[in-house]
């Protein structure tokens, strides 16, 4: 498994889905200057996926609160994501969440982000919160039927920006508000508040 932490995210072209249309030839480099949190997830129509995409979807105005992009990725087509978006929640399906879910049918952005399950041509559960700068700055992979936590992004996303407008960093457990730290020049640790 590869750490793409500090690298500059690997790029792509594919087709999205956003709400009712299909979106060609989205790129992400095109939201350099935003943040992002790519996720991935390993199928449409399937059990714990469904409950990641609408907790992700339930938190939206808090990401863009914060200026991050949010994007979701599956093996899929784009025919599937369209369909599982026209699929009520009681069905199943994911009706009414708002951004876009990218089609990686090739399976090569999953290899890319080294998140590709081996003999399955699936992808595991990778997380990655991109800079505005386009570097990966975290990143985390669950196996096939461990769910994410949509709180523990927007603490990272909080972290990394705190971290990037004071300078300072942010200890085990930090919450915006909290005390964060900064080492002086004897090397001796302060804590400040946020």
């Amino acid at each position: 498994m590869s750490v793409l932490v500090g690298k500059s995210a690997p790029d792509f072209v594919a087709t999205a889905v956003k709400v009712d249309r299909i979106i060609e030839g989205f790129k992400l480099s095109d939201l350099k200057g935003k943040y992002i949190v790519l996720f991935f997830y390993p199928l449409d129509f399937t059990f714990v996926c469904p409950t990641e995409i609408h907790a992700f979807n339930e938190k939206l105005d808090a990401f863009k609160a914060r200026d991050v992009e949010l994007i979701a990725i599956s093996i899929d087509s784009h025919f599937s994501h369209l369909a599982w978006l026209n699929t009520p929640k009681s069905k199943g399906g994911i009706e009414g969440v708002k951004y876009p879910i990218v089609s990686d049918i090739t399976k090569s952005i999953s290899a890319d982000y080294d998140v590709l399950v081996e003999g399955q041509g699936v992808a595991y559960r990778g997380l990655f919160l991109i800079d505005k700068n386009f570097i990966v700055r975290h990143q985390v992979v669950n196996d096939l039927p461990l769910g994410r936590s949509v709180d523990e992004t927007l603490r990272m996303v909080d972290a990394l920006q705190y971290h990037e407008e004071y300078g300072e960093v942010c200890p085990a457990n930090w919450h915006k508000g909290q005390k964060a730290m900064v080492a002086s020049s004897e090397g001796l640790t302060e804590f400040f508040a946020a």
